[in-house]
This record gives C-alpha cells, structure tokens and sequence, in this order.
C-alpha cells in the first residue's frame, strides 16, 4: 500500500483550528489537541449562547414593560391582554422601548385600554359563577 503524507492538508487543519483559538490563555491556543477540545467547546456555546440571549432580553423587555404598566395601573399581564385584544400589533421589544425612551407616548397607548377597565375582573366573575353551577 502506498503511504500518503498529509503535510499540507493536516498544517492547514491545524492552522485553522490554532487560528479560532486566538486569545486563549497558555496552552489552549498554542497546543493543537488542547486547542481543539476548547475551540469545539466554544462553539457549542457561542450555539447555546445565541438562543441564551433571545431568552434574557424577552425577559428585559418583560421586565420593562411591566414596570411602565404599573406606573400607568395595569399589570403586565392585563395591559398585554387589552393590546391583544384591542388589536394594537406591537411586539414586546417595541412596547419596551416605547416604555423606556417615550413616556408620553406610552401613556397615551395607556388611555384607550384604561376606557375599559373593569372587563377583565367583570369576566372573571362570570367564570367564577359558571363554575358554581356546574
């Protein structure tokens, strides 16, 4: 059987992955095999990280929303519920940044669902007295 020397191809392989681990502390970025276990690491967590921080700012946004909400006497829940169903199509990154940067506007996004307050603790009632019959 022929020998096959893989001189280029391995240096380029090594080079690559050495190149990825670039700014590692001692060993990890000079060491091949060390540096490929953390450069496979680091991308399994550069992966998780992604989805990670979709996660943390819809809880920021959450987060602001229902502060600014109670500022105008609405909890999140309710305010989220009254958009919904008034059809105001704003997501929750945009109705925080509303909250935070526009007060104004923010309280006027408030009024109109402020006119029918009342319904939801009026619908509660009436699911409490179905369940009593039933």
């Amino acid at each position: 059987m022929v020998r096959v020397k893989r001189g280029n191809v391995a240096r380029k392989s090594r080079k690559k992955v050495l190149g990825l681990a670039k700014g590692y502390v001692g060993s990890h970025s000079r060491l091949f095999r060390i540096a490929n276990q953390q450069v496979s690491r680091a991308l399994r967590y550069s992966y998780s990280g992604r989805k990670d921080r979709k996660r943390w700012f819809r809880r920021l946004w959450i987060t602001r929303i229902n502060i600014a909400s109670r500022n105008i006497g609405l909890n999140y829940s309710r305010l989220i519920h009254k958009i919904k169903s008034e059809g105001i199509g704003i997501n929750r990154k945009m109705l925080a940044h509303l909250a935070v940067l526009d007060p104004q506007i923010w309280a006027t996004l408030g009024e109109p669902i402020k006119t029918q307050d009342g319904w939801f603790e009026q619908r509660e009632k009436e699911i409490a007295q179905d369940r009593k019959k039933a």
